[in-house]
């Protein structure tokens, strides 16, 4: 199954509305880079509202894919953490330096505009 990867202007919106497995996390990386590479895009919002739980390989997939986002120029904003998601990736270790949050996909939005305008 694949995650949907919308455009709006110069951002990318991404709301994952499935269990992540390990496949779906690894397709969702590719898919994403790719997009980011083929757009150009300025920004990402990732919305993790109905993640209600990660396992540690699928909290490293979402590090890493923050990773790989800046590397291409390209900033992040999760949206939608969910207590027992936030647990995990801290015990995890999983460092999201830099990574903008915040609590929904509005709040993102303008989060994120705010971080590209300076």
């Amino acid at each position: 199954m694949r995650i949907p990867i919308l455009k709006l202007k110069d951002y990318l919106l991404v709301s994952v509305q499935i269990e992540l497995d390990d496949q779906t996390a690894l397709q969702f990386q590719e898919d994403l880079l790719n997009k980011i590479h083929k757009e150009g895009s300025m920004g990402v919002v990732i919305d993790l509202t109905s993640v209600e739980m990660i396992d540690s390989f699928i909290a490293k997939v979402l590090g890493d894919v923050v990773d790989m986002s800046n590397l291409m120029g390209t900033k992040v904003v999760l949206t939608g953490i969910q207590p027992a998601v936030a647990i995990t990736l801290v015990d995890m270790g999983i460092e999201l330096g830099g990574v903008q949050t915040a609590l929904d996909l509005e709040q993102g939005m303008e989060k994120l505009q705010q971080v590209l305008e300076g």
